[in-house]
């Protein structure tokens, strides 16, 4: 009898023995796949079982959560909403997440492991720690001075700190509320459909998602090519450039919109935007040249993040003479996001020292404890100080003698380039209207602000349209609530 008690006794071991094996493998070698596992919803349910951790705008929350009640307890709430929209992007119950709420969500939902003091604990426990916070560079007056200078046209406006790199503005028109996508029922399906099949693209990002061709703004990266390598060395020293030009190895002639372009000296065709004078000195710069310079100004960069993804700005590394003469002012293949040209002014107003633009300043735990400080960080010296402060010069003329007076501001030193970009077959579509500038306020050491502003197809007479007319005013409001004036 003794025997069988023995040998029911270790079968029973065995037994357990098997069962802990298989809860073994079970919990610890195969959880991530269970977790990853569609069917499962015990993470979805505790992602949204405790609110979520907001992000600030110059100290305050511009996101909560409000307690639903369901089985998905916490859906994401918007202060703002179509105002914050091209910062904080979504959190949705249904479509996940984009832009800042997307790059700082594992912070945000509580699950980064800087959360964690004692991370092997909570691997055990499976314990969910809550959300942290994100503090964002933006600064409230000059989010709002852009969003209504826009209004209901559709464009955007990047502006930053050129000494820093910190994003003050990012706004993108028509917006949208990203509360309407928060929860995951039927009129968040309906609000989906709708925003996605809308032709103006409230959902877009224009300011970091949406490249354009940057027409004549694009002339600051060819003057600094030009000066920086030498083939301008005097601003007011003639160009040798005929009107009409004679695109190279073509027999398409290039004209001027204004009068007084032939052999104009640089100072002259930057203030009046000859895009002979342009074209010419980009031909001469070179392919090597106009390029190299412009990929110092951040173009051809796939990988810019701020923490959020920005589309690549691009100028093609590839092309025949005619072609890099069309890419010297701001045609052909040469796209550009708001963000970058906002780049490209600051590097002009920082001495040719360009920072890396960020949005995020920085993050804490639910206790405030800071977790993460983003600190100023210069990408390149985009070109030397002396090309910089000639660049300064050609802009302060821009706006003081030239296109540009739209964006003068008392008690400022503006520099600005305007730009009209054709697109469409043939060019039949209303051109784009592109401002960049910088302001430096009276008694300031430096310029506090740079900014970039585009205007699709704005609502005015062809002629009518230009940077100057639709763009820099847009900028003018913007660098004056940055500066306070």
């Amino acid at each position: 009898m003794t025997r069988h008690i023995r040998r029911a006794a270790a079968f029973c071991m065995l037994l357990m023995l098997a069962l802990a094996l298989n809860a073994t493998r079970i919990q610890v070698f195969e959880a991530e796949s269970y977790d990853a596992n569609p069917a499962n919803r015990r993470q979805t349910i505790a992602r949204y079982g405790q609110e979520r951790g907001d992000i600030y705008v110059d100290g305050r929350p511009i996101t909560g959560s409000v307690d639903t009640g369901e089985q998905l307890r916490y859906e994401r709430t918007y202060k703002n909403g179509p105002l914050y929209a091209p910062v904080t992007g979504y959190a949705s119950q249904t479509y996940g997440t984009t832009l800042l709420e997307g790059a700082a969500d594992p912070l945000l939902s509580g699950t980064d492991p800087q959360l964690a003091p004692f991370p092997i604990v909570d691997d055990v426990t499976r314990a969910r720690r809550a959300g942290g916070a994100v503090h964002t560079t933006i600064a409230p007056s000059v989010q709002k001075a852009a969003y209504s200078a826009l209004g209901d046209q559709q464009g955007a406006v990047a502006a930053l700190d050129p000494t820093t790199g910190r994003i003050l503005a990012l706004v993108s028109t028509p917006s949208y509320d990203p509360e309407l996508l928060s929860g995951n029922g039927v009129s968040e399906a309906r609000h989906w459909t709708t925003l996605n099949n809308a032709a103006s693209r409230p959902m877009l990002n224009r300011a970091i998602r949406q490249t354009y061709p940057p027409g004549s703004a694009f002339k600051v990266v060819t003057a600094a090519a030009a000066l920086d390598a030498g083939v301008v060395t005097d601003l007011d020293a003639k160009t040798r450039s005929p009107d009409p030009y004679t695109l190279p190895g073509t027999s398409t002639k290039l004209t001027n919109e204004v009068e007084g372009c032939k052999n104009a000296s640089l100072r002259h065709a930057f203030e009046w935007s000859c895009n002979t004078v342009f074209a010419n000195l980009g031909a001469r710069v070179g392919l090597d040249g106009l390029v190299g310079t412009a990929e110092r100004f951040g173009f051809n960069d796939a990988d810019l993040r701020i923490p959020a993804r920005v589309a690549k700005s691009n100028v093609n590394r590839e092309m025949e003479p005619s072609s890099v003469a069309l890419s010297a002012i701001g045609q052909y293949d040469t796209t550009a996001t708001p963000l970058q040209m906002a780049m490209v002014a600051g590097a002009v107003a920082n001495n040719g020292d360009l920072k890396a633009p960020h949005l995020v300043d920085r993050t804490t735990d639910a206790h405030g404890r800071v977790l993460s400080s983003t600190h100023p960080t210069s990408l390149r010296q985009t070109f030397n100080p002396g090309t910089a402060s000639l660049l300064r010069e050609l802009m302060v003329g821009v706006v003081e003698e030239g296109t540009g007076s739209n964006a003068a501001i008392k008690g400022a030193t503006v520099g600005g380039k305007t730009g009209t970009a054709q697109h469409g077959i043939g060019n039949a579509g209303l051109p784009y209207a592109w401002f960049i500038s910088w302001a430096q306020a009276e008694g300031e050491p430096q310029p506090g602000v740079a900014v970039a502003v585009v205007v699709e197809e704005a609502a005015a007479d062809r002629d009518d349209i230009s940077g100057g007319g639709s763009a820099a005013p847009i900028a003018r409001a913007v660098m004056k609530a940055a500066l306070a004036l």
